[in-house]
């Protein structure tokens, strides 16, 4: 039996080591506020008080933290229950420059590191259909075969450790970019007078359908922004995402507009709904743009949980 242990339950962590627990692995999990992975032990996983406890024992470690640092963090924190030889999956969407900083520090504890972001959202990540994008040395791929077989509908193995991080930035790219595109056709509709739903009518049926489309414009004409990817992390990807381009040369501008999007739905208290929320950063304070069912804008102090533990 293959013991994993999941660093994180957050919208992904959970449904992960659910799905880990559920295809008979032996799974003890560790997340910062230790009340949101107690869930998991309705499927017979252990839920640890401490990273290092949670690693003691596993033949792989699962990462799926907000961002870089809170994966560093987190993986230090378990050094003493660390050993030689264990397989590290980091499944967090951490940017190409913490990828670097947490190959060497799997390094420093004889880890066998192995990046693996995540494409796909909670809904995926529950019905164990995510696509995962894995890079490291084929060695690993035997321990991890029953883990990513559990979690995903396809893994892709891209080679040496940092590739699945450079394809993970080019995916998300498109997805967070559609999802604004979506927003701002929506919403430029409402202002014009019209209502939203003819753009989804519209589109509907044509070669400019998607089933990605239907899940975002429905949730925003339906004011259900009940999170998938939060506008958070988001934001947060956008930076990434940027980060990367520039250091290929290569200039991003739509990826750069989508952040100044998710920036201002933060600012309005929408970081912690679903990206789709994105929707009210065409906005001003208070309004709401006059679709059914869509509350108003929050205030623009940027107040609301924080959402480390969470990723996509």
């Amino acid at each position: 039996m293959t013991g994993v242990a999941v660093l994180g339950t957050g919208l992904m962590g959970l449904p992960m080591g659910r799905n880990l627990a559920r295809a008979g692995m032996r799974v003890t999990a560790w997340n910062r506020t230790r009340d949101r992975a107690l869930p998991l032990e309705a499927d017979g996983a252990v839920v640890a008080h401490s990273p290092a406890e949670a690693v003691a024992g596993a033949d792989v470690i699962v990462t799926m933290l907000s961002d870089g640092d809170a994966v560093h963090e987190a993986v230090t924190a378990a050094a003493p229950g660390l050993r030689a030889g264990q397989v590290w999956a980091q499944m967090s969407t951490v940017g190409l420059a913490a990828v670097e900083r947490l190959s060497a520090l799997a390094a420093e504890h004889g880890l066998t590191f192995v990046d693996a972001p995540v494409q796909g959202t909670r809904q995926p990540a529950e019905q164990g259909r995510l696509v995962i994008l894995a890079s490291g040395p084929a060695s690993a791929q035997g321990a991890l075969e029953p883990v990513f077989g559990a979690l995903g509908q396809r893994t892709l193995w891209l080679g040496d450790a940092g590739a699945g991080t450079r394809l993970k930035m080019a995916t998300v790219s498109f997805g967070i970019s559609l999802t604004a595109v979506v927003a701002e056709a929506l919403s430029l509709a409402q202002g014009l007078g019209l209502d939203p739903d003819l753009v989804r009518q519209v589109i509907s049926g044509g070669p400019m359908d998607s089933a990605y489309f239907q899940a975002k414009s429905a949730a925003i004409l339906s004011g259900d922004f009940t999170p998938s990817f939060t506008v958070r992390n988001a934001e947060k990807d956008t930076r990434l995402i940027g980060e990367a381009g520039e250091a290929a040369g290569v200039r991003l501008d739509v990826v750069a507009a989508a952040g100044e999007r998710f920036r201002r739905a933060e600012a309005q208290g929408h970081g912690d709904e679903d990206m789709a929320a994105t929707y009210f950063a065409s906005f001003g304070k208070g309004q709401a743009g006059g679709v059914p069912g869509v509350p108003p804008a929050r205030g623009e102090d940027g107040s609301g949980p924080g959402a480390r533990d969470g990723e996509a």
